[in-house]
């Protein structure tokens, strides 16, 4: 989720007098990255995935999926057991992976002993490495406890017991949530807890209320102050009322973090992704379940922006008729003027997607960056001053109009020329669906981008799948010198694709916007379909336009020879996209999701086929490809509705029990079964052939760790 910091932590009030410091000695130390790094190159790909785990206790008796709030018990445990296999093997101590806490007691993180390459063999060991950790997670478990990768846990929040041990919700100090227990929570002091209001609409089945009142909401609970805010108006009709951070934060994801060649690489990259994680979004939705409710979304992302917004009133816009603003949202002018408390009227939470494109190169048409873009004008001046280009300029002073969430006493004063931990007390808690991670301090780490849209799977398979999919999507924009950009107002969670990716079902029923050209210097490349071939690759127009040839300074052609590995990346010169002067209501049109993906059977090739094109510009033996043409293929499939998302799959699961009333009702029953048949399929004992490839083979845990 980002840094975890230990230390002492300062009440709010208190913390509020050191925010000036903390927001100016973390520029000074961007600053001092800045000035040391910026030219930093020659950095080889390095990338990584982050798992995120939920631990399950089933009651066999009772019919009862649990969450197990065992992380203070199982984390140590799991330290001392990938130290023993370090110790015993110092050889293979880059293969063991790491454990990390999160959020809620009951999840734990995941992420490989050392960064893989982007060597096909690398590649291909991904989903061993997941399968790994997760065997080495169980090893430490209860005979009734399993480590699960589901993005939101269905029954999360209901009356009665759904933890284990049981705790009463009245007991919650710190978040007054009606529904989630103050034990549910990991005690780190970087999350503190607020009262939140996110509702999510019902998913109307036949036999559902209309409208659907809640009757779970304890209406007239009284220990808070804030109990009655349910009643007075914060729990909407037809929806289910969610109160606390614990419900976003407690929810599961996949995150994969590359590193750059280079700064100028990272940028390049950063911008292409933009665009790229609605669609990842939508085709890993996971999560149509809040509450002991279906509900009508299949994705997280609102309920965790609802979550951590911390914004206040004025923040919000909500004060502006009293402070003279003559209509009732703010004007782009007066969102710019000092507030009476706060600084800015802020469009969205936190937690929410890129608001700005950060290339300088031809290619970034000003026009892109399109939407009202709040940043600190004192900042951004520091910045320019400092010799930071003014799109990277304004994306730090960007997030720099938000306060740091937690401020430790222990450690405000620092040396900025060998810390980063102000910097990133700011940067890590802007949680956007893109994060732009400049090198530690101290570190042999580079320029990295990491991609966050992307929901966690509840196979290691697909899991692997999906990131090794982005990985190679990202050496294609390279590789090829593709353009993708779009308006960024189109590609924002407040606009239309972030908000599409989410409904119920978006894969088959929404539409996205996308670009229509991607090739460098606008030409349009006749392409047929293309999967990664079984031996040397055939002359296919985009392989033979690309990966026999690359654009350098002027515009002229030299040949080239086709990559031998992934590892090497060739980021072409800013010449070699130039900048369109055509109109930019040209340049996108809506996609499917199978098209965006599979292509459009025009000059669009989709994005797996622009991965495919890659993979045939490469010297891979036939079993290599043969193994990642299964990734490929599940990618397809799921893209074009042969395999259904996760989300439906559930929602199907639910809708199909036999105890289910058509009433939205996740009952304790159908839940254990949903988590049971959940974990029975990532073992390979239940088929699912409508969510997974018929061959698919599961997880043994008899067999031990490799």
């Amino acid at each position: 989720m980002g840094l975890l910091v230990l230390g002492t932590p300062l009440a709010w009030d208190d913390s509020k007098q050191f925010a000036p410091l903390v927001k100016e000695h973390g520029v000074t130390q961007l600053i001092n990255i800045w000035k040391r790094l910026k030219d930093r190159d020659g950095d080889q790909l390095l990338w990584g995935d982050e798992i995120e785990y939920m631990v399950l206790t089933f009651d066999d008796e009772n019919k009862n999926a649990k969450l197990s709030l065992c992380q203070a018990d199982l984390l140590p445990k799991l330290e001392s057991l990938t130290a023993d296999l370090c110790s015993k093997d110092p050889a293979k101590a880059a293969t063991i992976p790491t454990f990390h806490p999160e959020y809620g007691r009951y999840m734990i993180e995941s992420t490989p002993g050392s960064p893989y390459t982007g060597s096909l063999s690398d590649l291909l060991s991904v989903e061993q490495d997941m399968r790994f950790r997760r065997v080495l997670a169980r090893q430490h478990m209860k005979p009734n406890q399993l480590p699960m990768t589901i993005t939101s846990f269905p029954r999360l929040g209901v009356p009665g017991v759904f933890t284990e041990p049981y705790y009463d919700p009245s007991d919650a100090v710190s978040s007054h949530s009606l529904f989630l227990p103050e034990e549910i929570t990991n005690p780190h002091a970087r999350f503190p807890g607020s009262k939140v209001a996110i509702n999510l609409p019902i998913f109307h089945d036949t036999n559902t209320p209309k409208p659907f009142i809640d009757p779970t909401i304890p209406w007239d609970r009284n220990v808070y102050k804030e109990d009655s805010e349910a009643k007075n108006g914060a729990a909407l009709p037809d929806h289910i009322y969610l109160d606390a951070m614990g419900f976003g934060m407690g929810c599961c994801c996949l995150q994969i973090t590359f590193q750059a060649n280079s700064l100028e690489e990272a940028r390049s990259v950063y911008d292409a992704l933009v665009p790229v994680g609605p669609i990842m979004l939508a085709l890993t939705a996971a999560a149509p379940a809040y509450r002991g409710y279906l509900s009508d979304v299949d994705c997280r992302w609102n309920v965790i922006a609802g979550s951590v917004d911390d914004r206040t009133e004025e923040e919000r816009g909500l004060k502006v008729l009293s402070l003279g603003c003559l209509g009732a949202r703010p004007t782009h002018k007066f969102a710019w003027q000092p507030l009476k408390n706060n600084q800015f009227v802020i469009p969205k939470s936190r937690y929410d997607s890129v608001d700005s494109y950060l290339s300088s190169d031809p290619p970034c048409r000003p026009e892109y960056n399109d939407n009202v873009f709040l940043y600190d004008q004192p900042i951004y001046e520091r910045l320019i001053d400092a010799g930071l280009d003014e799109p990277l300029a304004k994306h730090f002073a960007h997030l720099y109009i938000r306060d740091p969430l937690v401020v430790f006493s222990d450690r405000i004063e620092q040396d900025d020329e060998n810390s980063t931990d102000h910097f990133e007390s700011i940067q890590s808690t802007n949680w956007q669906t893109l994060r732009f991670k400049p090198p530690p301090a101290g570190s042999k780490i580079g320029w990295r981008v990491e991609f966050r849209s992307m929901e966690v799977q509840i196979t290691d398979f697909e899991n692997a799948a999906f990131s090794v999919f982005i990985v190679l999507l990202s050496r294609a924009i390279l590789s090829f010198g593709l353009n993708f950009y779009i308006p960024i107002s189109k590609a924002r969670l407040v606009d239309e694709n972030m908000q599409r990716a989410q409904k119920r079902n978006a894969v088959k029923d929404q539409r996205f916007w996308f670009r229509k050209n991607v090739y460098p210097m606008g030409n349009s490349v006749s392409y047929a379909h293309s999967t990664p071939t079984s031996s040397s690759p055939p002359e296919s127009p985009v392989s033979e336009a690309f990966a026999q040839s690359a654009i350098v300074n002027g515009g002229q052609e030299v040949p080239t020879k086709a990559f031998s590995s992934p590892d090497q990346s060739r980021c072409p010169s800013p010449l070699s996209s130039v900048s369109g002067t055509g109109r930019l209501e040209d340049e996108y049109e809506e996609m499917t999701i199978n098209e965006v993906i599979n292509g459009n059977g025009d000059d669009f090739p989709g994005l797996l086929g622009l991965v495919n094109a890659y993979l045939n510009s490469l010297d891979v033996e036939f079993e290599q490809k043969r193994r990642m043409r299964k990734y490929m293929e599940f990618v397809k499939q799921r893209a074009n509705g042969t395999l259904k998302t996760t989300a439906t799959w559930i929602r199907e699961f639910v809708r199909s029990h036999p105890t289910y009333k058509f009433d939205s009702v996740v009952s304790q029953e159908i839940n254990y079964d949903l988590c049971k048949a959940i974990d029975e399929i990532e073992r390979g004992v239940r088929r699912a052939n409508d969510l997974l490839p018929a061959d698919y083979q599961g997880t043994n845990y008899e067999e031990g760790c490799p």
